[in-house]
């Protein structure tokens, strides 16, 4: 069995994938994540999975490497990751009563062949109306600051939740675990 490298240095995507229980090695791509001219957001993190991947080929060449990248779109506008508890209030307040699209790209590269798979997996969130009160409670005990949109599907942040919808929940944390396992399979690892 190939090696598998997870082009990622997200403790979020590195929890993910150790619940398939596959050994795997995670290196850091160094990549350029500027958009370009004219590219919607799903281009842009499709073209950043398959870059990520890419970037660590030569370094690992005989390995299937995993690259992924997320964008969440509110009204169409990209939502970053806050930084800071101001930024992730706003984000929350602004997010009440609405829906995310969270779209997260995923790539499964085979560095010895150069062949790849990539997708798009979206996922859908729509939001409690929130108050003010509630957005500094769950901030408060959370600190998602690192998290797209200001929260946590996998914690506390289940509780701003009125509804879901996709194939995949883990697309919501970064990494399509359904997909991948298709993707895997391709390869001829067959899970479990």
């Amino acid at each position: 069995m190939p090696r598998l490298i997870l082009a990622s240095s997200s403790s979020y995507r590195k929890a993910l994938l150790q619940r398939l229980h596959l050994p795997f090695e995670s290196a850091s791509p160094d990549i350029d994540e500027t958009a370009l001219d004219g590219e919607t957001p799903e281009q842009l993190t499709q073209r950043l999975a398959l870059q990520k991947a890419q970037s660590l080929q030569q370094t690992f060449p005989n390995h299937l490497i995993i690259g992924s990248d997320q964008v969440v779109l509110l009204d169409g506008q990209p939502v970053s990751k806050p930084g800071s508890h101001r930024e992730a209030f706003r984000q929350l307040r602004a997010s009440s009563g609405q829906t995310l699209t969270f779209s997260t790209a995923l790539c499964l590269l085979n560095s010895a062949s150069g062949q790849h798979q990539l997708i798009v997996e979206p996922y859908s969130v729509t939001f409690r109306a929130l108050d003010d009160a509630q957005i500094e409670r769950y901030l408060t005990r959370e600190k998602p600051y690192d998290c797209a949109g200001s929260f946590k599907s996998e914690g506390f942040g289940i509780s701003l939740i009125h509804r879901m919808q996709g194939d995949d929940p883990n697309s919501l944390i970064g990494l399509p675990l359904i997909r991948l396992c298709d993707m895997l399979a391709n390869e001829g690892i067959h899970l479990p």
